[in-house]
């Protein structure tokens, strides 16, 4: 038998918000772990999403929730990608 090893991320409101379990044979990655711990941080405190491979500083999404003129008063200037796809520097950068 091979064990398995988890990772929870718990918030401050006793809530998971990340899981990620994986196989003994594969080695953790804690770029992987602080990148995702920043994305929960930050889309907690703005209303934004990040994208695949997102790092700190680089670009966000508006959430759809995010009308255009809440987003232009929240974020400045953004890029409207497609209709429902708004892109916007990072918040606090």
């Amino acid at each position: 038998t091979a064990t398995v090893r988890s990772v929870f991320v718990i918030g401050p409101d006793k809530k998971i918000k990340l899981s990620l379990t994986y196989p003994m044979t594969t080695g953790r990655n804690f770029d992987e772990l602080l990148r995702a711990i920043d994305s929960i941080q930050l889309t907690a405190e703005h209303k934004v999403a990040t994208p695949a491979n997102w790092s700190q500083g680089e670009d966000v999404i508006i959430t759809p929730a995010v009308s255009d003129d809440e987003a232009a008063e929240k974020f400045g200037e953004f890029e409207r990608v497609l209709p429902y796809l708004r892109k916007t520097k990072q918040p606090g950068t």
